[in-house]
């Protein structure tokens, strides 16, 4: 088992696996919050528009968009994002999967604003705030501290959806198991180190984020 594992990059795949997690996370936030905001926003337009982008990107399987990525946007629009073919893998694996959970996002942040009572937002408008002001300084706020245990879950699942990047070609951590378990004799030892490593970057998360959310709940 030993030997099988010092042919391999393991630390290398895993590395790979936190830095496409760590970006993800933040493009699902920054495009999550942003649907967040057209989703309780009182333009009807700007509604139906997020609306329509979460009920869609929800029903699309994650794997589909990887493989249209590179096969449609990458190779028949020539949409490339690097010269370099693994780059170039790499970096639409971060825009799919912040494509794909920002819609999860959105529904924990908006989760999070269904939580605040509605008096608070007649009283921004009462003293003369305008919807912007009111979201950012009164809405918000309190929705991300309402919402610290779904969005902790997102991140976990994007982490452990990160194994569909190795459908394009990203040699994260899944990737290499397969490798691995198609070159080599002994795949079950192989496949239970590998889960063992998805656990450690995982169960510290869900501690830490269902302690976020239990200090930072917002008094009612």
């Amino acid at each position: 088992m030993g030997e099988i594992l010092a042919r391999y990059d393991f630390v290398g795949a895993f590395w790979l696996t936190i830095q496409l997690s760590f970006w993800s996370a933040l493009g699902a936030l920054m495009i999550g919050t942003v649907l967040a905001v057209l989703r309780v926003s009182p333009v009807p337009v700007l509604r139906l528009l997020g609306t329509a982008y979460v009920n869609l990107i929800r029903n699309t399987p994650l794997t589909l968009l990887m493989v249209s990525s590179i096969l449609g946007l990458s190779l028949i629009l020539g949409l490339r994002l690097s010269n370099d073919v693994k780059t170039d893998a790499f970096l639409w694996a971060i825009v799919m999967l912040s494509v794909y959970h920002a819609a999860f996002v959105c529904e924990a942040l908006r989760s999070g604003v269904n939580t605040i009572p509605a008096g608070q937002a007649e009283a921004a408008r009462a003293i003369g705030l305008t919807f912007n002001q009111s979201l950012t300084e009164v809405l918000l706020p309190q929705a991300f501290r309402g919402s610290i245990a779904p969005l902790g879950s997102t991140l976990i699942a994007l982490i452990k959806n990160s194994t569909v990047a190795s459908v394009i070609g990203v040699s994260e951590a899944a990737g290499l198991m397969a490798t691995i378990v198609e070159n080599e004799t002994g795949g079950v030892p192989v496949f239970f180190v590998f889960a063992l490593g998805f656990v450690v970057l995982t169960l510290p998360l869900g501690v830490l984020f269902t302690s976020l959310s239990r200090r930072l709940a917002v008094k009612r």
